[in-house]
């Protein structure tokens, strides 16, 4: 059996739609969409790896930052 493939835009609207109703549970939400369930925990897995590759990206620029601040007050 081929596995399905999704596109970006339907994953992301998945993954919204299970937030939106976390009481139907991942199961619930995965049923509703026509999904398995593991395909909505990978998207919704994929969406965190990626917030936090953003937030790792944006704390990295702010200490390059400072340490630019630190060496330009310490002259």
């Amino acid at each position: 059996m081929m596995a399905k493939h999704y596109d970006k835009q339907f994953k992301l609207d998945a993954v919204q739609y299970y937030h939106d109703h976390k009481n139907l549970g991942l199961q619930g939400c995965a049923t509703n969409l026509g999904i398995s369930q593991q395909t909505l925990y990978a998207s919704d897995e994929a969406k965190e790896i990626a917030r936090l590759k953003r937030e790792l990206r944006d704390a990295q620029d702010a200490l390059e930052v400072l340490k630019k601040a630190i060496n330009i007050l310490g002259k």
